[in-house]
């Protein structure tokens, strides 16, 4: 047979490595799909049964027993509900209609407990009461950085606006933080006129509010101020800036940018 008269056979296309890629027709091979997919996972992140996954093993750090505190709740609620259907001659209704009872009350639980151990792996960090505060619903302007810092014993106050007014919320000793609060009414004083400014003391101690209390705390406060108000408000006090003081032991005229981190290495 001739040279002519055979049949040429498709090329597989290849890459600069020599391996082919994909099928003759250009269409992705069974690996890639799967490839393909689990980039596409990773890229989205973990839904909901992965997000319960994750807040259940951070709580379990915290609180060992939770997992069988989980399971006792939901068991007494299907009971209660199949002690009533049996009493009322049907049980079988009682078991379809407690069953989501019994995990909704379950995952009620799981999240009281997941919020008291998110706090107390944060507590006795540096900027706790600020993560507290980034907790508030509506209504709240929280600022990320702190009003207001003693250099030397590394005390902070952080600031919250809403409808009770000004909440300056302090990170440190009760008994030491009053002269930074001090400092930080004089200097928000005079632009602030006729607001009222609460001071909430986070921490342990003797007066102080524990962070997982903190929410609850300043919703009690009374509301003297509009949202347009707060809005206003925010603006005045947004007009002094936070200039916070630096450490001490640390010179700004000698600090030298880190270059290999500028340049991404």
């Amino acid at each position: 047979m001739s040279p002519s008269h055979a049949k040429s056979r498709p090329a597989s296309r290849s890459t600069s490595s020599g391996k082919p890629t994909g099928t003759p027709s250009g269409k992705p091979t069974r690996a890639q799909k799967r490839e393909a997919k689990k980039q596409r996972k990773a890229t989205k992140g973990p839904g909901f049964l992965g997000q319960i996954k994750q807040v259940f093993r951070m709580t379990r750090e915290v609180e060992p027993n939770v997992g069988w505190w989980m399971l006792l709740i939901g068991l007494g609620v299907l009971l209660v509900f199949l002690l009533v259907g049996a009493l009322l001659g049907n049980w079988i209704t009682g078991l379809l209609i407690g069953l989501p009872f019994a995990l909704l009350s379950a995952s009620f639980y799981l999240s009281r407990r997941a919020e008291r151990a998110a706090f107390a792996r944060i507590e006795d960090q540096p900027g706790a009461a600020g993560a507290a505060l980034s907790a508030l619903r509506r209504g709240w302007i929280v600022e990320e950085q702190p009003a207001a810092m003693d250099p030397r014993t590394r005390d902070l106050v952080f600031r919250a606006i809403g409808r009770p007014g000004v909440v300056l919320v302090t990170e440190g000793p009760a008994g030491r933080v009053d002269k930074i609060v001090s400092k930080e009414r004089r200097r928000i004083g005079p632009v602030i006129q006729n607001v009222p400014i609460h001071v909430i003391k986070t921490g342990k101690g003797e007066g102080q509010v524990p962070l997982r209390e903190l929410s609850k705390q300043m919703k009690k406060l009374d509301k003297k101020l509009t949202q347009q108000e707060v809005q206003t408000v925010h603006k005045r006090i947004s007009t002094l800036g936070n200039r916070l003081p630096v450490p001490k032991g640390v010179d700004p005229m000698r600090a030298r940018p880190d270059r290999k981190a500028m340049r991404g290495r």
